[in-house]
């Protein structure tokens, strides 16, 4: 089975106004040999259901579970007749990814107990489903999941360390999709600049309450003139802040 490994991070954020997406899409397979390969994964039926993957860990393992929700969708013959795109509820989707992340580690299952730090994979799994409010969830490497609440909106899956503190301190459930958006970019220029193995170009889809379709789609690249101006104006607030705090002591 490959090693490679998507070395990412990836955020959902859900609003009372819709849920925010973002994933970095860096792997590696070692210090020389870098690539680019998309981590969000969108099934969109206008009216009916917008749903969002975003996948970390190893790609071999994320791009097979991706992979056989999508022959289920292709297969009329599957066993309980449930799909990604047929399921009633986003409980009854993410129940569906945990088998299939199941199913892909029994097929790999000699190789991923010789390397089971290698061989891992976790999701966040977001969106909407007609008859139902958006749900936001994650899933982790042994098939179980959590959803996301009120006093716990948003989930990261990857290299999240570096941007946490930012979306701990301000991320609301209240807040508009535009602030939203920015609160998330600003926790992907943390990450950027203290971890290289996470890197551009960043792909965003914004999902907006009961519209059933897929909102603003894009991917930022490196030189997004927006997303240049964030960072340089995030590094001099926090510069004029920092000199405005009080000295410690006498010293």
């Amino acid at each position: 089975m490959d090693r490679t490994i998507a070395m990412t991070y990836c955020v959902g954020l859900r609003l009372d106004r819709g849920i925010v997406f973002a994933s970095d899409t860096r792997t590696n397979a070692g210090f020389d040999n870098i690539a680019v390969f998309r981590k969000m994964h969108v099934w969109e039926l206008q009216d009916d259901r917008v749903i969002v993957l975003l996948t970390a860990g190893n790609l071999a393992l994320t791009q097979a579970v991706v992979s056989l929700l999508e022959e289920q969708v292709d297969d009329p013959d599957v066993d309980d007749g449930h799909t990604i795109t047929t399921v009633s509820t986003m409980f009854q989707a993410a129940r569906l990814i945990g088998a299939a992340l199941k199913e892909v580690h029994q097929m790999n299952g000699e190789s991923l107990g010789l390397n089971a730090d290698s061989f891992s994979a976790s999701f966040i799994l977001g969106g909407q489903i007609s008859g139902e409010g958006p749900r936001l969830f994650q899933i982790y490497n042994e098939g179980n999941f959590i959803e996301a609440t009120a006093d716990t909106p948003f989930f990261q899956i990857g290299e999240h360390k570096y941007g946490k503190p930012i979306l701990d301190r301000v991320a609301q459930p209240e807040m508009r999709m535009g602030e939203a958006t920015k609160l998330i970019l600003l926790s992907f220029d943390s990450t950027l600049r203290s971890n290289l193995s996470v890197g551009m170009p960043i792909d965003m889809l914004i999902y907006r309450t009961d519209t059933l379709k897929v909102g603003e789609r894009t991917r930022i690249e490196q030189n997004d003139p927006y997303f240049v101006s964030l960072s340089s104006a995030w590094s001099e607030a926090l510069r004029e802040a920092f000199a405005h705090i009080e000295e410690f002591g006498d010293t």
